[in-house]
């Protein structure tokens, strides 16, 4: 079984990718050790997914790259 991060040490910053109007904010905090926690920034105390580093890695590479088709969702 895995346990939880804890994430009280977390260093949260938004995504570049935010929209700077508000809505659609994402914040990941990277200064953990072998894990990214993503959330919702409107949302603070609210649940946070959590990434393995090499998972999260892999996703923003596909991303980058063009990878992944967004425009299905």
């Amino acid at each position: 079984m895995r346990s939880t991060p804890d994430l009280s040490t977390a260093n949260w910053r938004k995504s570049s990718y935010s929209n700077i109007d508000g809505g659609d904010c994402v914040e990941i905090a990277d200064n953990l050790h072998g894990v990214i926690p993503v959330r919702d920034s409107k949302d603070p105390d609210g649940p946070a997914l959590v990434f393995g580093a090499a998972a999260w890695a892999a996703f923003i590479g596909d991303v980058k790259a063009g990878g992944l088709d967004f425009g299905a969702v």
